[in-house]
């Protein structure tokens, strides 16, 4: 399959960016790295091969971006307040920088948001923040509550990067057009989080499926079985 590597100089960070492309053409998948992996922590781990005919066939292209969360939630060398802000950057890379070009190569104006474990938080907290950019949601052992990174500090950035606080305030029409699916494994320690987000969505009567894969744990090896699943339910 085509790989291609782009690294440029983003605004919103004052850095450098990088992040790796697989494929040609179809619809884009945003596909985020676990806690403080890098943009090519997806192609080592096999999640890109056990995906490799969507990509091939080009049913989909896939969008790997870095991660910065060394340098905003898992960044203890700084305040609260400073990984916040830093994660709002990220946010606004993703919105003003890699957004854009994903429009421009592929032609879509909506994307889908995936990604695994802390990767998981990512892809949920951008697709919620904004819907209108987003028509599926595949979180794979993902959390949704940030406030255990951020020592007991709580402001409004933190409040609308927790998903776990804004949701159920939500009421963005997109959502109920989303698809959202919220995968977990059942000795997994981030059921709990997917638990009560399936329960706030339900309250809300958003749809989605909470799958709890018997039998399996928290690894690389139940989100090789479920990313080519939900990917084939995209319509």
């Amino acid at each position: 399959m085509t790989e291609n590597y782009l690294k440029w100089h983003s605004p919103n960070l004052g850095k450098d960016f990088e992040m790796l492309v697989f494929g040609d053409s179809g619809y884009p998948l945003l596909l985020f790295p676990t806690s403080m992996g890098r943009y090519y922590e997806s192609k080592d781990f096999g999640l890109i091969d056990a995906i490799s005919w969507f990509i091939e066939e080009g049913r989909i292209k896939v969008y790997c971006p870095d991660s910065i969360d060394a340098f905003s939630w898992y960044n203890k060398d700084i305040t609260p307040e400073e990984r916040a802000y830093n994660h709002s950057c990220y946010d606004q890379l993703l919105m003003q920088e890699v957004l854009p070009r994903i429009e421009a190569e592929t032609g879509y104006q909506r994307i889908v948001s995936a990604g695994c474990s802390f990767g998981g938080y990512h892809a949920a907290n951008f697709a919620f923040r904004h819907p209108d950019k987003v028509s599926y949601l595949f979180s794979l052992s993902g959390v949704f509550d940030i406030k255990p990174r951020v020592d007991g500090y709580y402001n409004d950035t933190v409040y609308y990067n927790n998903p776990a606080d804004f949701m159920p305030d939500n009421e963005h029409a997109d959502l109920w057009r989303m698809g959202i699916v919220l995968g977990v494994a059942d000795r997994d320690v981030t059921r709990p989080q997917n638990e009560q987000l399936s329960g706030i969505l339900a309250h809300k009567k958003i749809a989605h499926w909470l799958d709890i894969r018997p039998q399996t744990t928290h690894d690389w090896a139940v989100w090789r079985e479920m990313l080519p699943h939900y990917i084939s339910l995209i319509k």
